[in-house]
């Protein structure tokens, strides 16, 4: 176990803010008992009313986000300006629901038999682990469709988010959501292994960790329950050409450094032609030269936010050193500032080999990797070699080049000339060691459905 407690950590400064007890066992079970009665009412409660309370849910996101913004400041250091923008996407995502839900979920027809057809149907209470990356958008994509479904919620959050994850409770229970439909519980590990094994949970939902993935999947394996899982990423972002190299940086700098490079399909292995890579990597260096740690609660463009802690901040540092050390280039940054904060200067690194961690692990964190290729074949190997699958990304003033590339990645989401397609109404999730299922858009709302067959004899 991390540390005894759910704890607010400032990393700023390293100073704990707010600590809260983990659950005992007499509250994870009557989680699971509030979790289990209310389903029977949820079910059958009409779709206009759970649509109706999805609504006020997205509503008070909206006009929460500042609140919502300052509490994961404070717990995991993200901009203000990004948490804000953070909270509005999951108004995005809990109106998507509201407004496209019910007919995603209507009974669908099967061709060639009049009466047959294939019903959406809840299937029981659902468990939620998730992450402290984006504390709010990722619980938001998980809940809003099992609110439409009629599927009742166990949420556990990152141990270091409980601020965040209380104020989610509380927007539920303002919106209207009955209790027991949605429980945040401050579990441990053992307690989610628990309640996973449980007979009255049907399934669960992770976004996190190869380790933790790999953990949750074997648990519901062993119980046979439905799981999701969305893991980590080292998507490529292959630079085919440009006719315009300080653009092209600018957009590829500005993605790779959001959220301080700590999200999953954050553009961590740049691939980029031989004639562009010298020119492209001194536009990523004098980018990343200028930042300045954010110090004083501002959000300006040339500053950055710190890692989620220092323990994290330092374990890049040391994936950093690992490839400097085996006779990978780091071009600036690449240092831990000084006292207990977790700010973690950001970096460029190029020539990185296959003998390096920096190659196969996920760098989670503000360094840009730049690989140089000789011709579009070299990429696609390149972009296919490591384990991971989550997404990726292709660039050309020819779109049918980018295209044709594009189609050759072997990950669940592929993009053309854009940094990623991030919306509500867009699936999302990976293949290979990145997970399994999808989230957001009508892939999202189908993964914790019964898809019953209702048939009837002509």
């Amino acid at each position: 176990m991390s540390q005894p407690s759910y704890q607010v950590t400032d990393p700023a400064t390293g100073a704990v803010v707010e600590t809260h007890p983990f659950a005992t066992d007499p509250e994870i079970e009557s989680a699971l008992a509030a979790a289990e009665a209310a389903f029977e009412t949820w079910r059958e409660r009409p779709i206009d009313e759970r649509v109706d309370i999805t609504r006020r849910v997205a509503a008070l996101f909206a006009e929460r986000a500042d609140e919502l913004a300052a509490l994961i400041t404070v717990e995991m250091g993200k901009s203000p300006a990004e948490g804000v923008g953070e909270a509005q996407f999951c108004t995005d995502i809990f109106r998507y629901y509201a407004d496209h839900g019910p007919d995603l979920i209507a009974p669908r027809p099967v061709p060639g038999h009049d009466t047959a057809r294939v019903e959406y149907r809840a299937l029981g209470p659902i468990i939620g682990v998730m992450p402290w990356n984006y504390p709010y958008y990722q619980v938001a994509r998980f809940a809003a469709p099992n609110l439409i479904v009629g599927n009742t919620m166990i949420l556990k959050h990152a141990e270091n988010c409980p601020t965040s994850a209380l104020a989610i409770a509380r927007i539920m229970r303002d919106a209207g959501v009955p209790d027991g439909v949605y429980v945040n519980v401050f579990a441990t590990h053992e307690q989610v292994a628990s309640m996973i094994a449980d007979r009255r949970t049907r399934g669960v939902s992770l976004t996190g960790s190869e380790r933790a993935g790999a953990a949750v999947a074997a648990e519901a394996g062993r119980h046979l329950k439905k799981v999701v899982l969305e893991l980590g990423g080292s998507d490529p972002y292959i630079v085919l050409d440009t006719d315009d190299v300080e653009a092209a940086v600018e957009t590829a700098w500005s993605f790779r450094i959001e959220n301080v490079g700590q999200a999953c399909n954050s553009n961590k292995r740049m691939i980029v032609m031989d004639a562009l890579h010298d020119e492209f990597v001194a536009g990523l260096t004098r980018r990343a030269a200028a930042m300045k740690p954010r110090l004083s609660g501002g959000s300006a463009a040339d500053e950055y936010s710190p890692m989620v802690s220092r323990k994290a901040a330092e374990q890049l540092l040391a994936q950093v050193q690992d490839a400097v050390d085996k006779g990978a280039t780091l071009h600036t940054g690449g240092t831990v500032l000084d006292g207990a904060g977790a700010y973690f200067a950001p970096a460029v690194l190029t020539g990185v080999t296959p003998q390096m961690r920096a190659f196969h692990e996920e760098l989670f964190g503000p360094v840009a990797v730049v690989y140089r290729v000789a011709d579009d074949e070299e990429a696609v190997r390149l972009a296919n070699a490591v384990d991971y699958g989550l997404g990726g990304s292709v660039w050309s003033t020819d779109r049918a080049r980018a295209e044709a590339v594009a189609a050759r990645l072997d990950v669940g989401m592929t993009n053309v000339n854009t940094p990623a397609s991030e919306a509500a109404d867009i699936p999302f999730g990976g293949t290979k060691r990145s997970g399994f299922g999808r989230e957001l858009g009508p892939l999202g709302i189908e993964e914790f459905v019964n898809k019953r067959l209702f048939y009837v004899q002509p």
